[in-house]
């Protein structure tokens, strides 16, 4: 990977930190657009130190009732993937140092047109991908034009993932790993910090990719605890519920509703950051 790859420049910045960061996790246009641009804009001030931004999907089968229920409100809204992208480049705009990556499903990007897709990713900013429903063996299609444009495809792991199948995964890796710290779908269950521990050094001895570790990481305690020894953390489903809960009986938003997703942010920037680190990188 370049040396001006945004990625490697925030990983590597938290490694000197000695600290874990803190990926947070948005449905695009959840529950409108610009309620999800204004949150967007917010996160690097509030300590996000990666973004994930969602793209919606009205089948997103890895995902539990709440981001579920972010990408169905987002998609009522009128949510497009070039909405999405649209958003990214906003961003841009103002912040041209925040690794972003869009996380999703292949399908609306086949719809899309791969090549497009990844010329208007690149275009907006775009710094990596994370397609949960395209295995390694059938990412050839959107890997080549990926790697062509400097965008990172970013796979997962899972703890049912053995050693057998991890070269077949880290084979085309790129920016960083993502384990799966539970069995099962986003937000339905919290990961036992003891195997957290023990997948992560597992996985350090067949990469040095960066290593962050998502689905239920819910409160800044266990944000602070799995960032003390992943290289960092990712926080989603907690993000949507709390905009879920600032919305009336129409789906609309609250007053506050932006102010109370960053300081929530902001609440798991500081545990993240006061923990530091308790694992070697």
């Amino acid at each position: 990977m370049s040396s001006d790859n945004r990625i490697v420049r925030r990983f590597t910045a938290l490694a000197k930190e000695r600290r874990g960061g803190l990926v947070t996790f948005i449905t695009a246009g959840d529950p409108d657009l610009g309620t999800s641009m204004a949150i967007l804009r917010g996160l690097p001030k509030a300590g996000a130190d990666l973004i994930e931004i969602g793209m919606p999907f009205s089948d997103p089968m890895a995902d539990g009732p709440a981001v579920q229920a972010s990408s169905l409100r987002a998609l009522k809204a009128g949510q497009t993937l070039k909405r999405t992208i649209g958003m990214v480049a906003a961003l841009r705009s103002s912040d041209n140092e925040t690794p972003i990556i869009l996380m999703g499903y292949y399908n609306p990007i086949y719809v899309f047109g791969v090549k497009a897709f990844v010329a208007e990713a690149r275009k907006a900013g775009v710094d990596g991908l994370i397609i949960v429903d395209l295995p390694p063996e059938e990412c050839t299609e959107l890997l080549a034009p990926a790697r062509a444009a400097g965008i990172d495809l970013i796979f997962l792991v899972a703890p049912t993932t053995d050693d057998r199948r991890l070269p077949a995964v880290l084979s085309h890796a790129r920016g960083f790993l993502y384990y799966v710290s539970i069995t099962g779908v986003t937000g339905t269950a919290s990961p036992a910090i003891g195997d957290v521990g023990d997948a992560v050094s597992r996985l350090r001895h067949h990469t040095k990719l960066p290593i962050a570790v998502g689905f239920g990481i819910r409160s800044p305690d266990q944000a602070a605890a799995v960032a003390s020894l992943a290289d960092a953390c990712v926080v989603g489903s907690a993000l949507v519920s709390r905009i879920a809960d600032h919305l009336d009986d129409q789906g609309q938003p609250r007053p506050g509703l932006t102010r109370s997703v960053l300081a929530f942010v902001g609440e798991l920037s500081r545990s993240v950051r006061a923990a530091g680190r308790t694992a070697p990188a």
